[in-house]
């Protein structure tokens, strides 16, 4: 397989789009911050899961949103054959942001919640259809069962997965948004080794269109996270909310999705690697809800970085912990898809993964902390110090 272009052709004329992401989301963020005030629209202190010591503006997800769309409106302007699946993200996008401000504004039953990701998630459907990539999605799981799967079949599994994808990625950053600059981070570093990923892809040409699309959105994404990062850092001056959480969280399933466009399950599978660090956390937290007979919907102190605050942490040294814990997760993902068949990177990432839960229970991160209590808000934006 003959490389066609260097990694510096593929970025030329596109690494400016992570700039203009950038200064729009820097230069908004206080702009909706200042809104937020006079709105009163913020985030009040409790005694579990908002130690912060005064209320804290929300909105900082419409300024990483206004900066993601504008980086992807000027990446795929002269680029016709692009405008379809790029106007049905952008809408599903928007959708996606909307629910979550009708969350931090509403307190939204999870139910409603799960109605607006699912929205969202049959818009990018459609862009996924325009694209073709709903029948090689399908393919990557199937064929390797032996299974060719008519087109009416294809459709309808893909968008069952993609479903399945939106709603857990979005739930899995809404979950991860608990301490100062935590979910913002991550999820750049995240959007960073997605670029890895959709560069590589690139430089052999295998879908010039697409691969270029994957390679706006990701520095979109990584431009207009960084620009609000300085007023999320503790001790922030600004949440993303949930319309900022779901919005990260839609992106990444955004791109776990368009990594299938190869129908092999080798990318798919390194896409989530990369965004493993998420998926433990919310899986702990689920398991730990399940084995105290909680609501696996209610909050508490379970999450991964809730539990290292309680054992003494601080919370700058567990921020600073977990962003290396996804530049790792972003690596091993990249040099997974890179340098190993799909079905040995499978096999690694289970011997992790039973190594992680090892290390847990030895820990006692399962059991019930006589700290938690149950609770009904899912707001997890909180300043910890």
């Amino acid at each position: 397989m003959a490389v066609m272009y260097s990694p510096m052709e593929v970025l030329e004329g596109l690494w400016p789009l992570a700039i203009l992401a950038y200064v729009v989301s820097v230069l908004l963020t206080p702009i909706v911050r200042w809104i937020a005030y006079k709105s009163k629209i913020v985030d009040r202190p409790d005694d579990l899961l908002k130690p912060h010591s005064r209320p804290i503006a929300y909105l900082g997800g419409l300024a990483v949103c206004i900066g993601f769309l504008t980086a992807l409106i000027v990446g795929v302007f002269n680029r016709p054959d692009l405008h379809f699946l790029a106007t049905t993200i952008g809408i599903a996008t928007v959708a996606i942001t909307l629910t979550g401000l009708l969350d931090d504004l509403l307190d939204l039953k999870p139910l409603y919640k799960v109605v607006g990701q699912v929205i969202a998630a049959g818009i990018l459907f459609v862009g996924l259809w325009s694209a073709g990539i709903h029948v090689s999605a399908a393919r990557m799981f199937l064929l390797p069962l032996g299974f060719e799967a008519p087109g009416w079949l294809a459709a309808l599994f893909s968008a069952g997965l993609t479903v399945v994808v939106v709603i857990a990625a979005c739930n899995a950053t809404n979950l991860l948004d608990g301490l100062d600059g935590l979910a913002g981070g991550v999820t750049g570093i995240i959007a960073l080794g997605f670029v890895g990923l959709t560069v590589y892809l690139a430089c052999y040409g295998h879908h010039q269109g697409p691969d270029e699309f994957r390679v706006i959105l990701c520095l979109a994404m990584a431009g207009a996270v960084l620009g609000f990062l300085p007023y999320n850092a503790p001790p922030a001056s600004i949440f993303l909310g949930d319309a900022g959480s779901m919005l990260l969280g839609f992106f990444v399933a955004t791109m776990i999705m368009l990594f299938g466009l190869e129908g092999t399950g080798r990318w798919f599978l390194a896409a989530c690697v990369i965004f493993g660090l998420p998926i433990i956390d919310t899986a702990l937290a689920v398991v730990r809800r399940v084995i105290s007979g909680m609501n696996i919907f209610a909050g508490d102190r379970s999450h991964l970085y809730d539990q290292l605050v309680d054992r003494g942490m601080s919370v700058k040294k567990v921020v600073v912990l977990f962003y290396a814990l996804a530049v790792f997760a972003a690596a091993l993902g990249v040099a997974q898809a890179i340098f190993m068949r799909g079905r040995y990177a499978l096999l690694m990432d289970m011997g992790i993964l039973t190594v992680i839960a090892i290390i847990f229970v030895r820990m006692g991160m399962f059991r019930p902390n006589r700290h938690n209590t149950h609770h009904t808000t899912d707001k997890n934006g909180s300043e910890q110090e």
